[in-house]
């Protein structure tokens, strides 16, 4: 595989340099919510903003999102220097993990990128698409190197359309991670392994797994002890590891590979300079970039509504016979007209005719709607919001992405939707 080539700095990851952790900080980006493993000891919450720990996440980006907070975090700090993905899932197994370095990439070329992954999906061509985006750090969590032992410390492993247990699940991890390391490492990245420490499950085993991963030819090891996760099948049965014997795992493995010793356990959306909690400012950064519908939507001006006698927002997508239009101006919004719904009966192309019909609206309002129309008017850029109320009051929530405002009114539904069937707040029939 082609040796990577980048013109940046590598010396300014504040995580594989310790000299830069205080000057230089990081940005991760919570794009990557699906994974392909379950630890025992992890249970990912996106809405937590109190733990500090991998996995966690107070909101989901997209990648033109993330692009977007990126931007607007380097106002705030320009000290960061690294963007990086790190779940809250599994980078590799979500495809909007390229498409957001991409756009990283051309927003802010002289940002290093990095990813942190379990390894599994470390295909050659996963591999190839990082060097072609100049990603230049890349972590694998290796936690065991023992197939038996690896299959204790996952419930399951998924990969390609098969799902693994036990020992053949340890089995295909490890298979996947060697690969992948070898293949990391053949590419001229910069490659951290950390060992997730669990006492009585792999603490004795650390050692072991320094040496083969140094024998891969990774760059540094990080032994980073394990945090009780609420939910997880490890939280009332293995105990986190004392800073003593932490630092005598890393002395042992340090004999084998470098160590790093001032990891910060960073949180799947941690921003600032390592050790740092999330300001607050940087939180209100990430919500509202989180808020933010995609250009192409924002660029409209028209919202359509679904309504039975023009006063209030409550028909179904699926019984409406017409879309009352309103632009918004800077006067607020006013009625452009009424546009007829096409009939029923055509199946799916009755909602490919819709979203054409209202393809120049940046959403719809309704009282519920299937997936099908949803995904033909989103292919259209058009999102529909499922909230009853005054149009007027609905109108201005929907264009101010005031979306708890539009959660406590789709939840505030009745039961029965416009075609009579019994329904649960936020679904719909289609």
């Amino acid at each position: 595989m082609e040796t990577m080539r980048t013109t940046n700095d590598l010396s300014k990851h504040p995580c594989f340099n310790p000299a830069v952790a205080g000057q230089l900080g990081r940005i991760h980006l919570p794009v990557a919510p699906k994974c392909n493993v379950q630890c025992n000891f992890c249970h990912r919450k996106y809405d937590c903003s109190n733990e500090s720990r991998p996995g966690v996440t107070s909101k989901i980006l997209t990648p033109e999102q993330a692009a977007e907070y990126v931007l607007a975090a380097l106002k705030i700090e320009p000290r960061l220097s690294v963007a990086g993905i790190a779940g809250p899932g599994d980078p590799m197994a979500n495809p909007e993990t390229f498409e957001t370095l991409r756009l990283v990439r051309d927003v802010a070329p002289e940002m290093l990128l990095c990813v942190s992954t379990n390894g599994l999906g470390l295909s050659d061509e996963n591999v190839r698409q990082l060097v072609d985006l100049k990603v230049s750090h890349v972590t694998v969590t290796v936690n065991s190197v023992d197939s038996e032992l690896t299959g204790k410390i996952y419930a399951w492993v998924r990969y390609g359309k098969k799902s693994y247990r036990g020992t053949e699940a340890g089995r295909v991890l490890l298979e996947r991670q060697e690969a992948g390391i070898r293949a990391l490492v053949a590419s001229g990245m910069t490659v951290k392994v950390n060992t997730v420490t669990m006492p009585g499950i792999n603490d004795d085993h650390v050692v072991e797994v320094a040496k083969w991963v140094a024998a891969l030819g990774a760059n540094v090891h990080n032994c980073i002890p394990m945090t009780p996760a609420p939910g997880s099948a490890f939280e009332h049965t293995v105990p986190e590891p004392t800073p003593e014997r932490m630092m005598e795992l890393r002395a042992l493995a340090g004999h084998h590979i470098k160590q790093m010793t001032h990891c910060s356990r960073c949180r799947a959306d941690a921003v600032g300079l390592l050790g740092d909690s999330n300001s607050h400012e940087m939180a209100s950064c990430l919500s509202d970039c989180a808020t933010q519908p995609p250009k192409a939507v924002r660029e409209k001006s028209r919202i359509a509504v679904a309504s039975q006698e023009g006063v209030l927002v409550n028909q179904h997508m699926g019984v409406a016979d017409r879309f009352l239009v309103y632009e918004h101006g800077a006067d607020g919004f006013a009625f452009v007209e009424e546009r007829q719904a096409p009939p029923s009966g055509l199946g799916d192309l009755r909602w490919q005719q819709l979203a054409e019909t209202l393809s120049d609206c940046r959403s719809v309002l309704v009282a519920a709607a299937g997936n099908a129309p949803r995904q033909a008017l989103s292919d259209r850029n058009c999102e529909v919001f499922e909230m009853e109320g005054m149009i007027d009051d609905c109108l201005e929530a929907a264009w101010k992405g005031d979306w708890a405002s539009l959660k406590a009114r789709r939840n505030g539904m009745g039961s029965e939707c416009g075609c009579g069937k019994i329904r649960e707040p936020g679904t719909g029939c289609g």
